[in-house]
This record gives structure tokens, sequence and C-alpha cells, in this order.
């Protein structure tokens, strides 16, 4: 048994020749001489007088791609080999006849046709099909029909299925599978059975009748004979030599073929012109219905005229073939010469010195970057770099080691060793500039002077950790790069927001894979100066993860003590950043570690107060949203008063940001605004038409009218426009009415008037009012802070510090219950254990002042009292409330309400002494938001109010006290009809 594989390509397979096969004689030693030799004396000799009984079979099991040709051999057991064979025919002789079977058990072929003479193996998934074949061997009859299976209509039958299609073909039954199959097939010999492996032998062309029975499918057939042909004629053989030539050509280019006409040479039994047609259309790689056209061709001359064509285009395959390989083993050894050229070229240059290796262009270059700092740089730098670059020398560049290496002198040689920037030390241009980036910030911009001030008197300025504390927007970020402006410093900022690896300060070790170096060192490498402005954002949200502690890391990198020796563990040498400038930013100075606030300088910025609110809008606000919309400052006017209803309604943040945001939205607003009108406008102005007199377009509150009134005036105006303008585009040789000449200009003055009307329309000013103001930031967000118009009995305002700046806050009590011994307090409003126990004091000290006042006096003894702060959504926490809490407790005790403008801040202890507060300013820009004309602030503070801005405390009367009998004499000394 002898096996050959071919692809679908024509000719792609391998040939297997069985242990059975027995070797050849010497005269078969040159197969294709003898198979050629066979082929050209077909007209010459008798066509039954070649080789041994053999049997040849096409496979198309698969996906139809690939083929297998068997061979059975009968070897004679006598040295026959060389002798002529005593039966020309190379089909095992059977019985009864193959003939004699009319009903046969169709069998579907999926991919290609069963030809005569060759095997194919197929698989039988039906078990009814499977169990009629088993019967028809024992019967003694193991024929059955192949037939080719028809592609599904829609389908393209040159694009190989897959297993969906097969599973849809055993489903097929009956009719069904009738309809499906081809009606020319071929007899099949059952040769053997194996699971569901059938092999099948094809011995002679059958054509369907009717159907026999449906499951399993058997039809009757008529046997088909090819046609009578005359093997002398002349056409039939030049057609066979030319398929002989062909296959001569493409056994010199395919190996692959060459074995199948080697191996058909050798065992086919009869050789003639049905069989060279059915053998070369068997083993090509055309599609299935090529195949099957040679199969239903009973001419013979038309079927080798088919197989012609066939084996023609195998050729051609093989020729493209050919020069595919050819350019692919071209450009591969183009491609190595020239690697081999590149490498011979390098090894020369290098011989002749015209050409260093990779490692001393990295050294050169090393070097040539440091060159520039290299007396800046100090020793023990140096001496790290010197000892890298030998190092660098001694190393593969296949190394791991010398990429760590390589990374390592990187970063060593880009940072700025002793580089620095010229500072500019003029106190009036820094001024100058720290007035035109910020209004106000008095405190902030004075510290900043004073530090360069000092660095001017010395000649050269040390580093400082500046902290700017305050609630968002307040522009503490913007503060640092006016700094870095004001001083010529380069700016670096990071935020260490959420933090959590202390790697990112202090480096990475440079063993780990994807080592890098510390912010710091990152810093100094992307500024190029060792004293730049570092802002570190956030630090009050530092992080702590299992990656260490950054706040404890960050010690290191400020404390200026230690950080003129500042270790990165990627660099592992020592950096001086005494000279850099550090800025921090925080909302809340409390949530810094105490180590690190300890060696920072604070400066608190409280926010903005209404005034410069409003200065910041006008100058800087409006004018960068104006520009960034697009609108031209004749476009749009904002009123002093829409300004300030936005400040106070809509945002009374102590920062602008949120103001930002609400004159954006305004801006926004404004140009769709504007946009809509002009192109409302502009189809009129274009076509000069004049619209009807009941169409207006509404813009915000605004409508705009149409710009020519509908009367008998603007009626003759639009005639006489159309008229000019299409006088205007009438040709040369065409000459106008004389008497729509005398009006040409009257209407070209008034073509210009309706354009110049329209203009003043499209640029109309829009007007921001605080009527409208609505129109554009929707309804107001916040209200006025007083709830009182005239304060009641039990309720006093107190001053409260947010991180949003300062606030009002009502503190209200009322009397719940009354009887002997019932006297107790009951508290509400979301307060915080502090607020808690300043309750409790200011109850404690209450009681002992009202015995003070009015011994006989039994309130507090016998009433239930409930004390409440509003608003119980927002917690409420610190140590302020304590003497309005008092005074609120006194209020409702002796029924005398308070003064309505009165508002005050301060703790009390048991004794009633006032201890200091914070956030004066805050406070202070609160009272002046509700209106309070009278504040009381403990007497600690009274350097911090001074200190204010004469605009925050313009109108307000502020009394300072100590202890509690002071208030208590502000607040109840005073005639309630009078007011004095």
């Amino acid at each position: 048994m002898l096996k050959l594989l071919s692809s679908s390509s024509a000719l792609h397979g391998k040939l297997h020749i069985l242990p059975a096969l027995r070797p050849r004689s010497a005269e078969w030693t040159s197969p294709l001489l003898r198979v050629l030799s066979c082929l050209g004396g077909l007209t010459q000799r008798s066509l039954n007088s070649v080789g041994p009984r053999a049997f040849f079979c096409s496979d198309s099991s698969g996906d139809g791609s690939d083929q297998v040709v068997h061979i059975e051999v009968k070897a004679a057991e006598s040295d026959a080999e060389e002798a002529e064979p005593k039966s020309s025919s190379a089909i095992v002789s059977t019985y009864p006849r193959p003939e004699d079977y009319l009903t046969v058990l169709a069998l579907p072929l999926q991919h290609r046709p069963l030809f005569p003479g060759f095997y194919m193996p197929i698989s039988v998934k039906d078990r009814k099909v499977l169990a009629a074949l088993h019967e028809s061997r024992k019967r003694q009859a193991p024929y059955a029909g192949a037939f080719l299976l028809k592609d599904e209509p829609g389908t393209d039958p040159s694009v190989v299925s897959g297993s969906e299609s097969e599973k849809n073909i055993y489903e097929l039954k009956g009719k069904d599978l009738l309809n499906r199959l081809h009606e020319v097939g071929t007899l099949a010999q059952i040769s053997s059975i194996q699971g569901d492996q059938v092999v099948l032998i094809g011995h002679r062309r059958l054509r369907i009748t009717e159907m026999a029975s449906e499951d399993p499918l058997t039809v009757k057939v008529d046997h088909l004979k090819d046609k009578p042909y005359n093997k002398d004629d002349d056409i039939i053989k030049a057609t066979s030599f030319e398929v002989i030539t062909t296959l001569r050509d493409v056994l010199k280019t395919s190996s692959l073929w060459r074995d199948h006409v080697q191996t058909y040479t050798q065992h086919i039994g009869d050789f003639n012109f049905p069989r060279l047609a059915d053998f070369g259309a068997a083993i090509s790689g055309a599609n299935k219905l090529q195949c099957q056209l040679v199969l239903e061709e009973l001419d013979v001359y038309k079927r080798l005229k088919l197989t012609l064509e066939l084996v023609k285009k195998e050729m051609e395959i093989s020729k493209i073939q050919e020069s595919i390989a050819k350019a692919i083993e071209e450009k591969i050894s183009g491609e190595q010469r020239r690697y081999l050229l590149n490498e011979q070229l390098k090894a020369i240059k290098k011989e002749l010195g015209l050409e260093t290796d990779d490692k001393t262009a990295l050294s050169a270059k090393f070097r040539e970057r440091l060159e520039p700092n290299r007396e800046k740089c100090p020793p023990h730098v140096m001496q790290v770099i010197e000892e890298e670059l030998t190092k660098l020398q001694l190393l593969e560049a296949s190394s791991s080691e010398f990429n760590v290496t390589r990374n390592y002198l990187d970063w060593l040689t880009a940072l700025p060793w002793g580089n620095y920037s010229d500072e500019n030390f003029d106190v009036l241009r820094a001024h100058k500039i720290l007035d035109e980036d910020h209004y106000g910030l008095a405190d902030v911009k004075e510290r900043i002077l004073e530090f360069i001030a000092v660095g001017k008197l010395r000649g050269t300025s040390q580093g400082k950790i500046i902290c700017l504390s305050g609630p968002p927007g307040v522009g503490k970020t913007s503060i640092g790069r006016s700094i870095a402006r004001a001083l010529n410093r380069k700016f670096f900022r990071f935020s260490v927001g959420g933090l959590s690896d202390v790697a990112e300060i202090k480096g990475h070790r440079r063993t780990y894979i994807g080592a890098m170096p510390g912010k710091m060192v990152q810093c100094l490498k992307n500024v190029g100066t060792a004293n730049p402005l570092v802002l570190i954002d956030e630090i009050d949200k530092l992080g702590r993860g299992h990656a260490g502690d950054p706040a404890s890391a960050m010690l290191e990198l400020l404390d200026p003590e230690q950080n003129a020796n500042f270790l990165d563990h990627y660099l592992d040498v020592p950096i001086d950043l005494s000279k850099v400038l550090f800025v921090c930013t925080a909302n809340v100075v409390e949530m810094i570690p105490n180590p690190l606030l300890d060696r920072m300088e604070v400066i608190a910025i409280a926010g903005y107060i209404t005034d410069e609110k409003m200065h910041i809008a006008r100058d800087f606000l409006e004018k960068t949203t104006r520009e960034a919309c697009g609108i031209k400052p004749e476009q749009v006017e904002v009123t002093d008063a829409a300004l300030l209803a936005l400040i106070e309604n809509y945002c009374r943040e102590a920062g602008v940001r949120n103001l930002q945001k609400h004159i954006e939205k305004i801006y926004r607003k404004i140009a769709l605004q504007l946009v809509r009108q002009r192109e409302s406008n502009e189809p009129a102005v274009a076509g000069v038409q004049v619209a009807e007199p009941d169409e207006a377009e509404v813009v915000g509150s605004e409508t705009i009218a149409d710009p020519v009134e509908h009367s008998s005036h603007g009626q003759t105006t639009e005639t006489s426009v159309e008229a000019g303008t299409v006088a205007t585009d009438l040709p040369a040789d065409q000459s106008q009415c004389p008497a729509a000449q005398p009006s040409d200009s009257e209407d070209a003055a008034e073509t210009k008037e309706i354009q110049e009307s329209e203009a003043t329309k499209t640029n109309e000013k829009v007007l921001v009012e605080e009527s409208n103001l609505s129109d554009f930031v929707g309804k107001p967000v916040f209200h006025a802070e007083r709830i009182y118009d005239q304060t009641p009995v039990g309720v006093v305002m107190g001053l409260a510090w947010t991180a949003m700046g300062g606030s009002t806050l009502y503190i209200e009590t009322s009397q719940v219950e009354q009887g002997e011994g019932k006297g107790a307090l009951h508290l509400t409003g979301q307060l915080g254990d502090v607020m808690k126990e300043s309750a409790q004091i200011a109850h404690t000290v209450a009681r002992r002042i009202l015995l003070e006042k009015e011994p006989d006096s039994l309130y507090f003894a016998n009433s239930k009292l409930h004390l409440h702060v509003p608003s119980g959504a927002t917690p409420k926490d610190g140590p302020s409330a304590g003497c309005t809490m008092i005074t609120s407790l006194l209020s409702l005790a002796l029924k005398k309400p308070i003064k309505r403008d009165l508002a005050m801040t301060g703790e009390v202890t048991l004794t009633g002494k006032i201890l200091p507060i914070g956030g004066v300013k805050e406070k202070t820009i609160a009272a002046r938001r509700s209106d309070v004309k009278t504040i009381i602030f403990p007497s600690a503070n009274r350097r911090d109010f001074d200190e204010l801005a004469a605009n925050v405390k313009e109108g307000l009367d502020v009394h300072f006290v100590e202890d509690y009998g002071q208030i208590f004499d502000l607040a109840f000394g005073y005639d309630q009809n009078t007011g004095k």
C-alpha cells in the first residue's frame, strides 16, 4: 500500500511507500524516464503492458484541500516483475460483476469527487448508512455510489467550509439529500470499514436515474461508458502529448509532482488516454466543480482538454511558487550579505580608529555632559562618577548590570551640580509682580518681600519652608508661581496628596527593576538649576501605607539642618538642597504632622472679602474669561450690582474659584446669545430681504424686531434694492431701463442704511444686571445669613470658622419643661465633643452668674432646657462658642433679648475668663456679610484684629473682653426702648 498526500494548492503532499511494496529492478531505477517513455509511446505499443496491477485513490477527507493517492500492488510471488502482466485490468475482479449493480447506496462526498482507479477514505456519521455498508459487505455486494455534494445556494464554492456545514450535511435525508447530489458519480468498492472510516475504491462512472429508498438513501443508476474514440486520432495524440509535455515541465519545478508520476509509472495497471485524463484531474489542485466536470465528461478528447487546462494551471502555479521562493531567497541572502558587510566595516573602522564601540561612545557622552559643571561638582560625586565610568567599560553590553550602570550614570551626569540661577533681589520689581498677579494678601506679600530683602543684604539666599494655608480657591498654588517669577527662580510643582509610598520622596534602590530616583532628584533634572522654587501641594493630605510614612520621609527633605546632605536611595550620594525654596500648601494646618509642621513657617490666607472679590473679578477673572470666549469688551457690560449679587448670593466661598466658574457660565451664555443673534441677522443682510411683520426673534429676555418695518416704503426699498442687485449681475451688452438709472444713488444709500442698522443690531451690547442675573446663573444658592430681623429671647449670633472661610452661627435655647428639681440641658445640632463640653461649661457658668445677679432665682435648677445650633446636617465643633452659649442661656433665664446687630465669639473657662480664638479675619468677614455692627472678641486677639486691612475693619464696632462680666454688660446692659 502506498499513500501520496497532495495539498489544495496542487502537488502539496507526501509520498509514503509501505513495506508491502517490493523494490523494482534496474530498468525502473529511473522512473521519470520510464513514465515519459511510457506516456510518449502510447501510440506505438499496446497501452495495457505497463507495470503490475495497482489501485490509485484520491482522498478528499478533511477540509477538501488535501488529497491522498493510494496504490495497492499485487506483486508476483516469482520474478514476474520483468515480465508482462497477464491482466490489463487495474481493478480487482469481484463476483458478481460491478456492472450488475443497478441500485446502490448513495454516499455524499463533500470536498472532491472520486475518480475511477483511486482510493478515497470518507467518514460516515449516519449509523443507518454505516449499518447498510456493513450489511452490503456481508452479502458479498461491497459496492456503493459516491456522488459529489452540491454547494448550498448563495455560498462561494472557493471558500472552504467548516464543521458547521459538515454538520448540516449529516442532517440531510431522502429527497433533500438527493437534490443536493450531482447526478454523475462513481461506483465505489467498499475496501474496508474501521469504525466510521470507510475506504472506497472508484470503479466506473454512474448516473442517478431515480430514488429507490429514502433512509438510507438508495438510488437507481445507469453505468456510463466512455464514448468511442480512435486511439490513432492525431488530435487526441497531440492533446495527450501536450499533457505529457506539461507534466514534464512540472516535474522540473515540483518534486511533489515527480513523486506522483514516479509512483504512478511503477504501479499502475492499465494506462490509456481516459486514465491519463483522470490521473491529471485527480492529482491537480483544482476545485471540486472543475474536477466534477472532468468526471462527467464522457468524450475522451474533451476530457483530455479539460485535464490539460488543469495541468497548465498547475504549471503556472508552480512557476509562481518558484518565483516567490526565489524572491524570498534573494531577499534573505541580501540581508545576510549586508549584515556581514556592516560587521566587517565596523571591524575595519575599529582597527583604523575611525569609530568607537558603544561603551566608549557612552562614556564620551557622559563626560561631555559633565564637563560644564566639572569644577562645581562636589569631589565625592566626581569620585563616584569616575568609578562608574570605569565599571561601564569592563561590563558586557548584553549584561543586565550594564543597563543599571548606564541609567545610574545618566542620572548622575544630568543633575545640575553647583549650577545656580541668578536671583533678582529687586524688592520694587518683586512687589510689582506680586501686585500684578494677586489682589490683597498683604501679609503673604510682606513675607516674600522680607525674604528678598534679607537675600539682598546677605548677597545670597537660603532655602526656607513656607506653608501657605487656607481654604480652596484663594490662590495658594498661583502665589508659588508668582514668588518664583519675582525671584527669577525656576518653578517645579508636585502634589503629595494621597501619597503613601516613601520611594516617591526618597527614590528606589538601584537593584529593583524599574527603579527611579525620588521627586526631588527628578525636579533638579527637569529645572536644570540647584536653587529652584519647589511647590509641594496638598501636604496636609499625605497618606500612610504599607510602604512607609511619607510624612516622616519629608522631614529630611524640608529640614534646613538636614537637607544640605539629602540622600536619595537611587543616587546614594548626598545632594545639597539648602538653596531650594520650598513652598507648601495646605487647607487645614491641623492635619499636618507636628514634626513636619514644626519645620515650616505658616502663612495663613484667610480668603477674600467682598471688595477684594469685586476687584479680582473686574481686573482678572472677567478679562480672562472674555478673551477665552472670544467676546469683545464693547459687546458685554456686567454691572457692579450684578457682580455684587453674584458674589453675595452665589459665591460666598473664601476663594474665587467658584466665582470664576460662574463668570465663565455667564459669558458662555452671552456668547451663545450673540451667535444666535448674528446668525438670525446674516440671511437678511446677505439677501437684503425684509421679514414679515409678525416675525421676531427672542434672545434671552429681549425681543429683536425686524430690521425694516413692513410698510409701503419698505416694499419700495426692497424692490429697488433687488432691482439694483439684478442689474449688477446682468451682462455688459444688456442695458438697463433709463427710468431706473436715476434711482441708483438712492438705492445704494438705502441699502447702506439697512446694513448699518443690521450691524448695529448685531453689535448691540448685552447688559447683565441684578434683575436678569438669574437668567444666566439660575436661582441664588445662598440667602441672607441673618434669620431674625429682631433677635428673640434665647437666641444669640456667634461667629464660626469653616474650611470655606468664616460664617455666622446662631445658638438657640428654649425651655422644655419646668418643675422642682427638673433642671437639665439637652443638646442638638450635630455638635462635636468640644462643643458639648463647652455647652456643659456654659450651663454651669450661666447658673453662677444668674445667682450673682438674682440670688433668689431657681430658674436653671427647675428648668429643663434645650440648646440647639441650626443646620443640623453640618457637623460643628471648635473651642470658640462658650460665651455665645452662656449669653443664650442667660437671655432665656432673664427673658431679655440681646441687640440684633451684636455677634460674639470666644471660649469661657469655669471662672468666666475668655480664651483667645482663631480665624479672626474669617469671622470678621462673616460678620460684615451678615450686617453685624458690634463684635465681641477676646482681648488676646486684639493684635490679630489690628493687623487686618482697613477695608476689612471698616464700619465695625469691636469690643475686646477678658471675662464674661464684660460680655454681660455689653449684651444686656442697654435700654430696650432706646437701644442704648
